[in-house]
């Protein structure tokens, strides 16, 4: 077999016979080219409606990118035909190794593509000497074929929930089917304008068929839920209430009872530098830090009270029985009135307007876990490409990251 027909056979351009080869440069600048030219075929078919053509209208040269052979970068000169079709008129030659438009191969890309799964696109670039721009669209284009859509006819259950862009107040909202852990759906913004395309998406049938939706206490989105799927239960995570406590509850008082007693600095500061100590679930403080906690709530009465009542409130989310968990809350609300606490008090009585959707939890074993992991997983992502500036690459690669598990 001669030199030209061995790289033909190695290379596998189908439709096209190696012509001619030539290498320029040493060491990283070394580059292979390979002239393209077509082999003679009988029979010209048109791409696009099939029928034969009845020759070729014009021949022009595209030089593409294909895998570097050993050690060189390879450049195709390829005399790509436009054939005439007697009913589509002039038409590109279909290549299966090419794509119409393509500056590379379909190998290369594909390469590409999968490498951009595991590295930045800088790294990627750099590694096949590409421009960020051209690695970044190949990896769009094969993400768009892969997860440009998704099937939601058998959807009944759905988490949503928000997340940070860029620093500041832009967020996005996700929506995953958790017990798949598959991303349905990513929109910039957390307003119910958002997520409307979601259920639009889902049509008729689909959202008669969602049962419940887990979610914090976004009321854009439950009023969004509501107009679409009014039969759906909302289940409110216990993550987020929790967080909503430390928040209003744990934090501000820890800030009223340091304010309290400013005069005597060394037991301000012991209040003052105890959050995450307080934050933290109590089977996850070591030996040395529960001594601390010890004596940081035997010290004050208030910290103590809203610390156990944070503790009992994360029970809630334990009975399967609607009926025992409202009994539990009935008890949980008493002493949170009784307490007297001014934040602990408005704490508790906001959060009982939001009480069917804790009940719910009882029949619906939903949490928002997989989105928060979702969110670590985003900021990786972020941090993988410095930011993102197209946000509709950015949802894709997310999709990508959480295809959702066979069933």
């Amino acid at each position: 077999m001669s030199h030209p027909d061995l790289i033909s056979f190695a290379g596998g351009w189908e439709g096209y016979r190696v012509r001619n080869t030539t290498t320029t440069g040493t060491g990283n600048e070394k580059r292979i080219e390979i002239e393209l030219v077509p082999k003679f075929q009988e029979q010209l078919l048109c791409p696009c409606c099939g029928k034969q053509c009845t020759g070729v209208h014009e021949t022009t040269k595209r030089i593409v990118r294909d895998l570097p052979i050993l050690d060189a970068r390879t450049y195709l000169v390829v005399h790509h035909r436009r054939l005439f079709c007697p009913q589509c008129g002039p038409v590109l030659e279909s290549l299966p190794w090419l794509a119409k438009h393509a500056r590379v191969t379909g190998r290369l890309a594909a390469s590409v593509a999968r490498l951009c799964s595991w590295l930045p696109i800088k790294h990627v670039a750099e590694f096949y000497a590409l421009s960020w721009d051209q690695v970044k669209e190949i990896d769009k284009r094969s993400l768009q074929q892969r997860f440009g859509s998704v099937d939601l006819s058998t959807v009944e259950v759905i988490g949503m929930d928000e997340f940070a862009l860029r620093k500041g107040h832009r967020y996005a909202t996700v929506i995953v089917e958790p017990h798949r852990k598959e991303v349905l759906f990513v929109a910039k913004g957390r307003s119910r304008e958002s997520i409307r395309p979601f259920f639009q998406q889902l049509g008729d049938e689909g959202r008669k068929r969602l049962k419940a939706v887990a979610m914090d206490m976004n009321g854009a989105f439950e009023e969004e839920v509501k107009a679409n799927c009014p039969q759906a239960a909302i289940v409110y995570d216990l993550f987020h209430v929790v967080a909503k406590y430390s928040r209003e509850v744990l934090d501000r008082v820890r800030n009223a009872e340091a304010d309290r007693i400013k005069d005597d600095k060394k037991a301000r500061k012991i209040i003052r530098t105890s959050r995450w100590l307080l934050l933290r679930n109590s089977r996850n403080v070591k030996d040395g830090d529960m001594v601390r906690l010890q004596e940081l709530l035997q010290a004050n009465q208030n910290l103590l009270t809203v610390y156990l009542l944070k503790e009992d409130l994360k029970q809630l989310w334990r009975f399967r029985c609607t009926e025992e968990a409202e009994l539990f809350w009935e008890q949980w609300y008493r002493r949170a009135m009784e307490s007297k606490i001014p934040q602990l008090v408005l704490f508790a009585t906001r959060l009982q307007v939001y009480l069917q959707g804790i009940l719910n939890h009882c029949l619906w074993q939903l949490h928002t876990g997989i989105l928060e992991g979702i969110n670590n997983k985003i900021k990786v992502i972020k941090r993988m490409a410095y930011g993102f500036r197209d946000h509709d690459y950015f949802f894709l690669k997310i999709r990508a990251a959480f295809p959702g598990i066979p069933g």
